[in-house]
């Protein structure tokens, strides 16, 4: 995992905290800001902009996110979207969250980014997360329009340049191969040297226009497997813990902690989770007291069956990690191997 060691530590130590000083059973690791739904593409893999144009035309004003995320008190913050970038004030949620020592990653899909870039200062608390689902084919197929890949590239190697930490999120479905994704991971970490890298196999979105590419439990499974053998998986700079990533291999298996990973848009606090809508409730308390968590996930709600994102699998290993001195020992090592690469 390729955490910078001071965010290591510092979501290391909230994790005890919570978990051992205020024994605390449910607690969020990152929330999932979305400040708007509006975007500049239309990805076939995504819902969002089938909100009614006036939903589309709505933005987030600074002090409801920023009120948002201070609620919850998570650590980090994911700014999502919709495409963040088109947000009036996006820069100034940043600066807000950033003041307050939240660690902040905004997700865009970079087309706008080299024209916003001055809006923004770097910090070791804030980090730009690009969406690249592939080589350039691939890639501007997943987004319906050509020429976002090279855009998105140019636009990587301009923040490097301008001292900004960039990661990268990839999203692959069962169009891909163990090559395909080896190809676009190697071009990232080798090319770029991206900061991190994110993956995530593709849920089946229920507003998505695709819905005949997204993978099964056991494909994801074979694909990952097959994609991290000979040594790429501790070669890359992969932004997750190692046993998320022994989990989309297969390696291990976990029930989903959703509660982790809240979402707040424009809506509310969406119940459970940003890839499933059950409803909307104004405050983090009442999202977490109130939802009926034990009937989400795996073999509880059939829209769940194929889930593997990270949203809510990712938190259930950071804390299986936390609760074994063996796998917080593994973790370290790769932490401190990442920082070194």
């Amino acid at each position: 995992m390729a955490m910078p060691l001071r965010q290591s530590i510092r979501v290391g130590t909230y994790l005890f905290e919570q978990k051992v000083i205020r024994r605390r059973e449910k607690f969020p690791l990152i929330v999932e800001l979305e400040p708007l739904f509006a975007c500049n593409l239309k990805c076939e893999g995504c819902g969002k902009i089938q909100h009614p144009a006036g939903v589309l035309k709505q933005r987030m004003p600074v002090a409801q996110a920023v009120g948002a995320v201070l609620e919850s008190g998570a650590p980090m913050v994911s700014i999502a979207g919709g495409e963040p970038l088109m947000h009036p004030q996006i820069d100034e949620i940043v600066r807000q969250l950033v003041a307050r020592r939240k660690y902040v990653f905004l997700c865009t899909n970079a087309m706008l980014l080299r024209k916003k870039l001055e809006k923004f200062t770097p910090s070791p608390y804030f980090a730009f997360a690009v969406h690249i689902d592939g080589m350039r084919e691939r890639h501007d197929e997943s987004v319906a329009k050509e020429g976002v890949f090279d855009e998105a590239v140019e636009a990587i190697k301009e923040a490097k340049r301008h001292g900004f930490r960039v990661t990268t999120n990839s999203t692959f479905f069962n169009t891909d191969t163990p090559q395909t994704i080896i190809e676009v991971l190697n071009f990232l970490n080798d090319d770029l040297q991206v900061d991190e890298m994110m993956l995530s196999p593709a849920y089946a979105y229920e507003k998505a226009p695709d819905q005949e590419h997204f993978l099964g439990v056991e494909q994801t499974r074979e694909l990952f497997k097959k994609a991290f053998a000979g040594g790429n998986r501790r070669r890359w700079r992969l932004n997750h813990s190692p046993l998320f990533l022994d989990f989309l291999e297969g390696k291990a298996d976990f029930p989903c902690t959703a509660w982790a990973i809240p979402n707040y848009s424009l809506f509310g606090w969406q119940r459970p989770c940003y890839l499933m809508s059950d409803g909307y409730v104004p405050t983090y308390r009442e999202l977490i007291d109130e939802t009926d968590w034990d009937k989400y996930g795996r073999g509880k709600d059939p829209r769940c069956a194929n889930c593997m994102a990270h949203c809510g699998y990712e938190p259930t290993a950071v804390l299986a990690t936390m609760g074994s001195l063996k796998e917080s020992l593994r973790a370290a090592r790769e932490a401190v191997a990442g920082n070194r690469s």
